[in-house]
């Protein structure tokens, strides 16, 4: 939301307090409270008619800072998010001649207390953040319509990029966007998001985070083009300052406050194919499916039945449609015995004519509006109501009838929707704020399904398939990217949406593969099996028409088979990086920036990506098979096509449909399966332990797990002068391959591989 009207004046229906002056500080142990008067102080007489602001910063932990603006205090206060827990840091509070200073860790905050010169400047040890300080921070009142908005503006330096702020498909870098933090289902050819998080990533290394479910409104660089506003509706803001370091350190920061991911099945990693949405099938036509591509060779783990599973207008009743699956547990146990896992299509709302609404509406469990009447539309499914997750009752019923379809086979649910959600005239059970619950009903939702599939599943063993989210979402993987078209432009602008949400500490994400709206040409499902594949999670799903790969053409089955394969086969790589998403928040998608937070050509970036620390991908966006790409400086080996590169500097070249640009770094371990049909096997069992390149004195160790997430062999190599050795333990089920030459001399010992250079 913009206030202003250029630099100078403010837009004529605008009247602003600003915090211009200091006026006193109060320390309550780890709370320090500082009050800022709306104008220069010269005498007593200017104490009297003027507004003040009152701020108050707190540290929850070590190298993070809560930042809490209000102006009146006597307003009730809505519901805002709270940290994980308080980690209790130390801190100091040091009052000095003409500043404060708060510290915590290398985080410091300097409040000046010179009159006239409201500032305050964040540091990381003695380097310069960011700021708030001449006309930034402030209330402002519209005099047309008597809404009161809280505003800070901070700081940006010349070079500094904005990442982030949920999954945003306009351009990478939110530098002169408008950004509204409100889920809709618009898509992902707009600037409307389903997956709307209020935090940022800067490549300066910190990160803020809005505390507010509402609808928080950002101008990046776009109302003042040297500062990132902020500014919500009411009497109070407040945002988190989470310093890093580094861009990966302010994701780790920003997830143990928030969440980290839970650890997904290993067997979510393998190829999802669909039944698509609105197409026609029954149990011939699924089977029929499975078997195609059974008979030509293509790894399939999971099955997914969309929304037609049920009746038509009685979505959701969650009862298999009789017409055309008239033995749902016989056929979940046949598709069982085929190895293959078992996904259903649900949402939170219920038709008029499902059985479920009279039995809602009867205990109570579906949102009112303040008349006491349920609130409905016709917008999806005719007289369609909402579950009411902020009723303890209304989640334990829906997740009764969510049980059922556990108990006949079903392994994980894809939690569509969850953006449609009213504002006006609604009562929640527990009397929550309407406009915060319009962001806030999707983590009620996906809590709800997912807390049920941990108690019946395991921990471990349960994994959703999101559509919307919000701040600590990620909690619950996996999220894929809405409806996308079938077109290079929409592979593009999805891939865009991954990696800004991957910036907010999203671990595990997917995508339509080939698009959701329209039929894909074979060069485009092809082209979007390479990038699917390359993804954490990958589904075959679409609209209007079947996704299978010899609907396409006969190299599309090709294609897939050998993605699939190869995404089986880097198994012990992924499930690596799926365990250190969990243990430390950060995603296996993520943005060239950072891995390489010092190279400044990967800033813009957001046509190619590293899949973890050691995959470079980047996918084909062009018919003629050429692609321009960038590489980090150092050698770089393509695992597809066994060619080495130097970087740093640009790179063209032209790919068929069975290879692109997936490059593996130097001085690397990259641990490859020795199954190539499933994803969940022994990932120690016939190993190979692929090395690149390694410059002398250069050392890397990894480690590989089991598929419970237990690491179990553990490799390190050292290269000193024309050997390195590889050290082994865990394991001695091995082989070790240099990528710079296959027959390269080595000599295997117990627990460790000497490889002359």
């Amino acid at each position: 939301m913009k206030f202003t009207n250029g630099f100078w004046l403010m837009k004529k229906e605008i009247t602003p307090l600003y915090a211009v002056e200091y006026a006193g500080h109060e320390v309550h142990g780890r709370e320090l409270t500082v009050f800022a008067v709306g104008t220069h102080i010269r005498g007593r007489g200017d104490c009297l008619n003027v507004g003040m602001l009152t701020i108050r910063l707190y540290s929850p932990m070590e190298n993070v800072l809560h930042v809490r603006e209000d102006h009146f205090e006597g307003t009730n206060e809505k519901r805002i998010y709270g940290h994980a827990e308080d980690f209790s840091p130390e801190i100091k509070i040091r009052d000095e001649e003409d500043s404060i200073i708060y510290e915590t860790g290398r985080l410091r905050a300097v409040i000046s207390k010179k009159p006239g010169d409201w500032r305050i400047s964040y540091y990381d040890s003695d380097r310069y953040l960011t700021s708030t300080g001449y006309r930034n921070m402030a209330y402002m009142s519209n005099q047309e319509t008597g809404i009161n908005y809280m505003v800070e503006q901070l700081g940006l330096e010349p070079g500094e990029y904005v990442y982030g702020l949920g999954e945003r498909f306009t351009p990478f870098v939110k530098n002169g966007q408008s950004v509204e933090i409100w889920n809709e289902d618009g898509g992902t050819a707009s600037e409307q998001t389903y997956k709307n998080i209020p935090f940022y990533l800067t490549n300066r290394g910190y990160g803020i985070l809005v505390d507010s479910m509402g609808d928080v409104a950002f101008e990046i660089a776009s109302e003042k083009v040297e500062q990132v506003q902020f500014s919500i509706p009411g009497e109070s803001l407040g945002y988190y300052l989470i310093a890093g370091g580094t861009p990966k350190g302010t994701i780790e920061l920003y997830t143990a406050l928030f969440g980290r991911p839970a650890l997904p099945p290993a067997w979510s990693f393998g190829l999802w194919l669909t039944t698509s949405f609105t197409t026609n099938y029954d149990e011939e036509t699924t089977s029929s499916f499975i078997q195609g591509m059974a008979d030509r060779g293509i790894p399939l783990h999971v099955f997914h039945f969309d929304c037609y599973w049920m009746q038509a207008y009685q979505w959701c009743d969650f009862i298999w449609d009789p017409n055309t699956f008239p033995d749902p547990e016989g056929m979940l146990k046949r598709y069982h015995d085929r190895g293959l896992k078992i996904c259903v299509w649900i949402n939170p709302y219920i038709g008029q004519k499902s059985c479920l609404f009279k039995e809602g509406k009867e205990a109570g469990y579906l949102v009112k509006k303040r008349d006491g009447s349920v609130w409905q539309t016709d917008l999806w499914q005719p007289g369609m109501a909402l579950v009411d997750f902020t009723n303890p009752d209304a989640a334990a019923w829906y997740e009764g009838k969510l049980k059922a379809l556990l108990d006949m086979g079903v392994d994980c649910f894809k939690t569509d929707f969850g953006e449609r959600v009213p504002v006006r005239d609604i009562q929640w059970f527990d009397g929550s704020d309407s406009v915060d619950m319009h962001n806030y009903y999707t983590y009620l939702y996906n809590q709800c399904v997912f807390a049920l599939l941990e108690r019946e599943k395991g921990a471990g063993n349960a994994v959703l398939f999101a559509r919307s989210a919000v701040t600590g979402g990620q909690k619950f993987p996996a999220h894929w990217g809405g409806d996308c078209s079938a077109t290079y432009s929409s592979m593009a602008e999805t891939l865009r949406g991954g990696l800004s949400l991957a910036c907010c500490g999203f671990g595990f994400w997917s995508h339509d593969i080939s698009g959701f709206e329209q039929t894909a040409t074979a060069d485009i499902y092809k082209r979007w099996c390479q990038f699917g594949l390359l993804s954490s999670h990958s589904r075959l799903h679409g609209s209007s028409s079947y996704r299978v790969p010899w609907l396409f053409d006969e190299e599309a089955c090709t294609v897939l088979k050998e993605m699939t394969e190869w995404k089986c086969r880097l198994m012990p790589y992924l499930y690596r990086l799926a365990v250190e998403s969990h243990e430390k928040g950060l995603p296996l998608l993520r943005p060239m920036f950072m891995e390489f937070p010092q190279d400044r050509s990967c800033l813009p970036l957001d046509m190619q990506y590293m899949l973890g620390d050691s995959l470079l991908a980047a996918p084909v966006f062009s018919e003629t098979g050429q692609v321009e790409y960038y590489l980090p400086k150092g050698k770089w080996y393509n695992l597809m096509t066994e060619e080495t590169l130097e970087g740093p500097g640009w790179q063209i070249g032209k790919f068929d449909y069975h290879s692109m640009p997936l490059l593996v770094p130097g001085n690397t371990i990259l641990p490859l399966g020795s199954c190539k049909d499933k994803p969940d096997y022994d990932y120690t069992k016939g190993v190979t332990l692929l090395l690149t390149e390694f410059d002398d004195g250069a050392r890397s160790s990894i480690f590989i797990p089991d598929t419970r997430g237990n690491k179990v062999m553990f490799a390190e190599a050292i290269r000193e002068g024309n050997k390195i050795t590889v050290s082994v333990r865990g394991s001695s089920d091995y082989t070790c391959a240099a990528s710079w030459n296959r027959a390269a001399e080595m000599v295997r010992e117990e627990g460790k591989t000497i490889i002359f250079v």
